[in-house]
């Protein structure tokens, strides 16, 4: 099931932002600190939003309990039906949302449908099918005395809390507090501050398919709301996607209360190319796949193993792929990609290529920034570094990729596994040697020359640093569900 949305917004669309939290069905007037919302292909305040006060967060957690309580949302049609008008909406709305999303995250035109609206809407419908599948199982009957049978069902938490990131706004709203209202949980969401106006807006998305108050709401902060939340003692599921480092204090956080955590974190993932591989079929969807979206991406392939016998022609083709992959203007329908999302995350970026460079890497391609105005940064590949530079073990989030060569294929494998992440590889070549490959890689996706489309049935999970838990798919829903076992005598 995949929804495909082709129109493309303008920069003329008018856009009546929600500037307040969206709790117990309405938008309530934040009395937390304004907060400026930049667009980062200019560097101009977009909209200023008033933050979540702690006592409105309260409010919040303690309106999804009673909601949830009330067994208002405990029918799975009816969840359904909301869910699937939902998705409606949504896609009636999506050229609107497409705009707001160039305007805040800078991603291009001509990818936001796709990749913010598309994949979002497939994520949603699926959720809306799954709400009326019958998880019970039955264990049948035990002779031993005194004579039983058992089932065990599966009932949602009562509240289901989730954090996202800034990269992908629709999508992890969907993913989290979305997923958890299917389970039949009453939800409690925050964006990324950076980014925060197309969730706000989400919010009219759920007023006006009717999900009933206090199911869905919306909590607008920075690390001290996010805190509250995660720790909070009413809640019985915490979802966050972000850094390692954030990730380790969500943990910590709902640890407090000893509640159960999914947590989405960074990548460094590989792409394995291997003898034989094509060369010059590989490289435009290689490159475009860590670009796209200025490389602020967690499964983004940004390091590249190459046979040493086809390094240089490897950079050849890669020399025309950058080539065809403009950096500019997020309006411009030819554009591919985009600013990264603030000033001081590009200038993050810039160390980190600048300490690649002292240490005796060099740049192979691109590099430097295509104009001024705004958070732009070209398209760079690295060389000269190894597998245990600063540059090739931390996620740089960004339009950066590293290209190393390897001796056998065995090296590369253990060069791929050589690192603290483990959320995606890629491996590019023959279709047989391929899939050997790919289950040898230590991760939680594998894509084989490209993978396909999206796949919400599937799960997203990582391994070591990169995460805990899963989302999408079955494995997604159940992470807000809570196993019971009940038996009774015959």
């Amino acid at each position: 099931m995949t929804t495909k949305v082709t129109i493309l917004p303008d920069p003329t669309i008018n856009i009546a932002w929600r500037l307040d939290p969206f709790v117990n069905g309405e938008y309530v007037r934040g009395d937390g600190e304004p907060l400026d919302v930049e667009n980062p292909a200019t560097g101009k305040v977009i909209a200023t939003v008033r933050q979540t006060s702690p006592q409105q967060l309260e409010n919040a957690v303690s309106g999804a309990r009673k909601a949830f309580d009330s067994g208002v949302w405990r029918d799975p049609e009816l969840r359904r039906n909301v869910l699937t008008r939902m998705a409606d909406l949504l896609e009636e709305r999506a050229v609107e949302f497409a705009a707001a999303l160039v305007q805040e995250v800078g991603t291009p035109v001509a990818l936001c449908q796709p990749l913010q609206i598309g994949g979002p809407l497939t994520l949603l419908r699926y959720l809306a099918e799954r709400t009326v599948i019958d998880r019970t199982r039955h264990l049948g009957g035990d002779q031993r005395p005194p004579a039983s049978q058992s089932l065990i069902r599966y009932e949602p938490v009562p509240v289901g809390a989730g954090i996202g990131a800034y990269n992908y706004p629709l999508m992890f709203v969907i993913s989290k507090a979305c997923t958890a209202m299917a389970a039949g949980s009453a939800a409690v969401y925050m964006p990324s501050p950076q980014t925060p106006l197309a969730t706000l807006l989400f919010g009219e998305i759920a007023r006006d398919a009717g999900v009933p108050e206090g199911i869905f709401n919306i909590v607008i902060g920075g690390a001290d709301i996010g805190a509250a939340l995660s720790s909070h003692p009413a809640v019985g599921k915490v979802s966050f996607t972000g850094s390692v480092n954030v990730g380790r204090k969500v943990m910590l956080q709902a640890g407090l209360n000893l509640t159960d955590v999914v947590l989405e974190l960074g990548g460094k993932s590989a792409a394995l190319i291997l003898p034989g591989a094509d060369l010059e079929n590989l490289a435009l969807p290689l490159h475009s796949r860590y670009l796209r979206n200025a490389g602020q991406g967690c499964q983004s392939p940004t390091r590249h193993l190459v046979p040493r016998a086809d390094f240089d022609d490897y950079i050849d083709v890669s020399r025309d792929a950058y080539a065809s992959i403009p950096v500019g203007d997020p309006w411009d329908p030819s554009t591919l990609a985009g600013p990264l999302i603030s000033q001081a995350h590009r200038d993050r970026v810039e160390g980190y290529i600048a300490r690649a460079e002292q240490a005796g890497g060099r740049v192979l391609l691109g590099g430097g920034r295509p104009r001024e105005q705004g958070w732009f940064l070209n398209s760079t590949l690295i060389g000269g570094v190894d597998n245990h530079s600063e540059i090739a073990r931390n996620e740089l989030f960004a339009p950066v990729a590293i290209a190393m060569p390897y001796d056998s294929v065995e090296e590369a494998i253990a060069m791929a596994n050589d690192s603290d992440f483990g959320l995606a590889a890629h491996v590019y070549g023959p279709q047989d040697q391929a899939m050997k490959t790919a289950e040898q890689m230590e991760a939680g996706t594998v894509y084989i020359n490209g993978g396909g489309q999206l796949r919400v049935d599937s799960v997203l999970t990582g391994w070591k640093a990169s995460g805990v838990g899963h989302e999408w798919g079955d494995d997604g829903l159940a992470e807000f569900l809570q196993a019971k076992h009940i038996q009774w005598t015959i």
